[in-house]
């Protein structure tokens, strides 16, 4: 690249967004993502042992290299500050972010492709296990707890079996979402699918939230109503049947969790497990508490597990409607994307704008990218198109558009309409 690009950038390109505001990088005359600041380091040589990670074989145009931490560096760094605890944690959680952050600009875009390619690959078995297994698991433990709540007539064990028998039908409902997004026309859905598991997942969150809300007004009534008996009848049967629930949404909870990261649709099954951990295990307290200590703890457990309930799922119904509605990508993915623009052809000049945002459960990507006023258009298509392609190669991003531009010192030409 030409030394008007890199005039500034000589270390990090990691703090670059910050001062732009979260989503968007915007040009000026000068240039817009590179340090005020040059600092120098001697390249840091590849450590043994466990420090081996930090070797590359990628070119390091920016000499980001040199700004890797070793842990000996984090450590003696925390301990010469002199601060507490937390503020050391932080300190050196901050250096290992930025380890990985480098890391994942030193890769090719290739690397990441087939990264993301092994993972699929590998974990192909475990999605399926996760899915299928959740399903069939979900089926039969919709019956278990249905014999245990009504067997008792507990209100808390009603609240349990709410949530359950609502299991399989996610499960359905997810697995179907799923092959709609593999199956795709993309004469008819241009953009793919992929946003209907979003729109699944927000469907299914109201569907909890309103059942939770008539289990609230029945364990209400029955508080009112009050009883004449101290307590209530115990079932042993009844609190076994929701324990073997419980050890079998352990089970299901860890499994889910070991691809949740790749998976989305596994991911919202691993918080579903979660939430029904807590939810059976509280619903097996209030139960027995009703039976052997007062029976107003029955329907008050009751009232409380669907409100912890309906905050559950109104929470991931406000993150999932965040990714439909178009919520900024995370730092990093930013960072990740001017760099590998800033670096993709030495013809450019300067990066005058970076977007990236949701669009369902991948990101849509903008860069406006500076290029002489005078290059051919025929190479200055190529190197956007490039771009352009070597972008949507990232395994998060869904689509990646390049405006070519030829100066930086114009207002931005996308404004935001306000007006519906």
């Amino acid at each position: 690249m030409s030394g008007k690009h890199h005039e500034h950038v000589d270390a990090v390109v990691l703090d670059t967004l910050d001062s732009q505001g979260v989503g968007e990088t915007s040009g000026s005359s000068s240039n817009p993502i590179t340090s005020t600041e040059t600092h120098h380091r001697a390249t840091i040589p590849p450590p043994a042992g466990k420090d081996v990670e930090f070797q590359h074989n990628v070119s390091d145009p920016l000499n980001l290299s040199a700004s890797l931490k070793l842990d000996s560096e984090i450590k003696a760094n925390t301990s010469r500050k002199r601060v507490g605890l937390r503020k050391g944690n932080g300190l050196e959680k901050y250096y290992e972010s930025q380890n990985q952050s480098i890391h994942a600009m030193l890769k090719s875009v290739d690397e990441h492709e087939q990264d993301k390619l092994d993972d699929h690959g590998k974990n192909t078995f475990l999605h399926a296990l996760c899915v299928k297994g959740s399903l069939i698991a979900n089926i039969f433990l919709s019956g278990l707890q249905m014999y245990g709540a009504v067997s008792s007539g507990s209100l808390s064990l009603f609240t349990t079996l709410a949530d359950s028998i609502f299991d399989p039908f996610s499960g359905i409902m997810l697995y179907m979402a799923h092959r709609a997004v593999n199956k795709v026309d993309a004469r008819k859905y241009p953009s793919g699918r992929a946003r209907i598991s979003t729109a699944g997942n927000i469907v299914f969150s109201f569907v909890m939230f309103s059942v939770s809300l008539v289990l609230i007004v029945m364990s209400a009534r029955d508080l009112a109503a009050g009883r004449e008996e101290e307590t209530n009848k115990f079932h042993l049967s009844s609190v076994l049947a929701v324990a073997g629930a419980f050890a079998t949404k352990l089970a299901l909870f860890f499994l889910c969790w070991t691809v949740k990261d790749t998976y989305s649709q596994v991911d919202i099954l691993w918080r579903d497990h979660r939430n029904d951990l807590f939810i059976n295990g509280f619903g097996i307290l209030t139960s027995v508490g009703g039976s052997k200590l007062k029976w107003w703890i029955d329907p008050a457990g009751a009232i409380v597990l669907s409100l912890l309930i309906s905050g559950l799922w109104l929470h991931t119904a406000y993150d999932e409607f965040q990714l439909l509605i178009g919520v900024t990508a995370d730092r990093e993915v930013l960072q990740l994307i001017t760099y590998i623009s800033m670096t993709h052809s030495p013809l450019i000049e300067r990066i005058d704008t970076v977007r990236a945002y949701y669009s369902g459960p991948r990101i849509v990507t903008e860069v406006d990218i500076v290029l002489d006023r005078n290059e051919r258009v025929e190479v200055a298509h190529d190197v956007a198109e490039e771009l352009q392609i070597k972008l949507e190669k990232l395994p998060s991003i869904e689509r990646a558009f390049v405006h070519i531009d030829y100066e930086t010192s114009h207002k931005p030409e996308h404004q935001l309409k306000k007006l519906l």
